[in-house]
């Protein structure tokens, strides 16, 4: 019920919209890649059975995990960024200032020197560790310096510290593992399988019900933690939950899908423009738009050249620095 009242009235449309987009999608973009395959083919393998075997292999083991692992990160990262925004109230907040990429790759860097090449399989868990480990490090700092404002600071701080450790090991290391580093690193959804979903998914379905839970007391937080301490909110409890489970779901999708920054930042700013700063409404909309933005942009990271894919990494930064200069120039004008 709670669900339905966030988002009846005019916002109502703009809801149904996203999700016929997010439907047509998932669809459209299975028939994107190297290998020609038909909406028709796609019909035929979900309700009989493929024509060859090739499209069952193409259609069944690569592009619908690739599809739907895709759409379940860019709604966890969305979800994160938008949730971030609100609770540390910083516009330019982002799950990766957190230093979550950098302990991810230092996490892999270690991994790929300790590990033999049968071993690899363990890589993903490697990351999500050396992730958990740069979080708990930027909560720890920012405990003792006694004042969360200053949390996305010290993230950049963490990030670049644990950076130059990666980059320094990367740099003695032999040069084939330092190639597949980098390359995770860049963020790809090449070697993604429906376990990955599965799992991409309860994290996000987590985070979503529990946000769902607390979101009453997340509005409270945009009124300031004055305000929101005398409505009853336990504001420093209220925001190391929240920061611990942004953290944890984007650990979990940077370990699988790699380093896929700006996703968080550019999303909750494009859907607070439709429905508004209000915790449910933005938090739907973020999963729904993030999701069909991280779905398109591998279709275009896996289609742009013919010869190679391009990781998504490099397109979602692309895209996202010309949205921060863009969100600057807009301060600036308003300021």
């Amino acid at each position: 019920m709670r669900l339905f009242n966030a988002i009846k009235g005019k916002s109502a449309w703009v809801f149904t919209g996203l999700l016929a987009l997010t439907f047509c999608s998932i669809v459209m973009s299975i028939t994107f890649g190297p290998a020609t395959i038909t909406s028709l083919d796609i019909f035929h393998c979900v309700v009989n059975e493929c024509a060859t075997p090739m499209h069952d292999m193409v259609i069944w083991q690569i592009r619908i995990p690739r599809v739907l692992v895709g759409l379940v990160a860019g709604m966890g990262l969305a979800c994160a960024g938008a949730i971030l925004q609100n609770v540390t109230r910083n516009p330019l907040a982002d799950p990766y200032l957190f230093g979550i990429i950098s302990g991810a790759g230092l996490g892999a860097t270690i991994a790929t020197l300790v590990l033999n090449e049968e071993q690899m399989l363990a890589l993903p868990l490697a990351a999500f560790l050396g992730a958990l480990f740069s979080v708990i490090i930027v909560f720890g700092i920012a405990t003792l310096l006694r004042n969360m404002n200053h949390l996305l600071l010290t993230g950049v701080a963490v990030s670049f510290m644990l950076g130059s450790i990666s980059h320094f090991i990367l740099y003695l290391g032999d040069p084939f593992a330092t190639n597949r580093v980098i390359f995770w690193l860049m963020g790809s959804l090449t070697r993604v399988e429906m376990f990955h979903f599965y799992l991409i998914s309860a994290m996000v379905l987590l985070t979503l019900i529990t946000i769902f839970a607390l979101h009453r007391q997340i509005d409270a937080l945009l009124l300031g933690d004055e305000s929101a301490a005398s409505l009853g909110v336990n504001v420093d409890k209220l925001r190391i939950i929240l920061l611990a489970l942004c953290a944890a779901v984007t650990a979990t999708i940077v370990a699988y899908c790699g380093g896929i920054g700006f996703v968080g930042l550019m999303i909750p700013h494009i859907v607070r423009q439709l429905v508004g700063v209000t915790t449910m409404p933005l938090i739907i909309g973020s999963a729904l738009v993030g999701g069909c933005f991280l779905v398109w942009v591998d279709v275009l990271a896996r289609s742009a050249l013919s010869t190679v894919e391009i990781p998504i990494g490099i397109i979602t930064s692309a895209i996202g620095s010309i949205f921060f200069l863009a969100i600057m120039y807009r301060t600036r004008k308003t300021g």
